[in-house]
């Protein structure tokens, strides 16, 4: 379902859509803004897309003291990871190991899996369709892309089922999160 929403009937745009499908994913500009908190409210996990600069690391850590703000006010535990985009499926460059060492220190979450700047991926705006329904010989390496879209997929997955596990409220309320430097 894709429709335009406001601050004002997200809530209710986001319970309707969970009446009708088993997955509600939400979509929205990683501002803070009234809209991306009521959102945030009903999630099961937050995804935190970034890439491996300072930069844009710092714009994930306002993006988790938004998350574990709500959980607090809403008393209960918001599931959330941060996942790297346009990433270099060959190298790993010293920027992102400083990011992910600083996240790693401060109890940030991150998954496992990253999303790899791929041709795939900018293919889907080009031709349309989804990564199943592109063409192998027009589109270079799909198979690759495809891998790794399973392996956050699957990573997903798993994070939704361990969510819907039972937590004590101890567990989402951990100290606020130091800005990195």
């Amino acid at each position: 379902m894709t429709e335009s929403v406001s601050e004002k009937t997200i809530i209710h745009s986001i319970e309707r859509a969970a009446l009708q499908t088993t997955f509600v994913i939400v979509d929205l500009e990683g501002t803070a803004s009234m809209i991306v908190a009521n959102a945030i409210s009903r999630a099961d996990l937050v995804i935190i897309p970034t890439q491996g600069s300072q930069l844009d690391a710092v714009e994930a850590v306002k993006a988790v003291q938004l998350v574990r703000g709500q959980g607090i006010t809403f008393g209960r535990r918001i599931r959330y990871s941060v996942l790297f985009t346009r990433t270099n499926a060959a190298i790993r460059p010293r920027t992102l190991q400083n990011v992910e060492a600083q996240f790693a220190a401060n109890s940030i979450p991150m998954f496992g899996a990253q999303i790899h700047e791929r041709d795939a991926y900018r293919a889907i705006f080009s031709f349309g369709g989804t990564l199943a329904t592109l063409d192998p010989s027009e589109v270079p390496n799909l198979a690759t892309a495809r891998a790794n879209a399973l392996a956050f997929t699957s990573e997903v997955v798993m994070l939704l089922k361990d969510s819907a596990k039972p937590k004590s409220r101890a567990a989402f309320a951990k100290a606020p999160v130091e800005p990195v430097a």
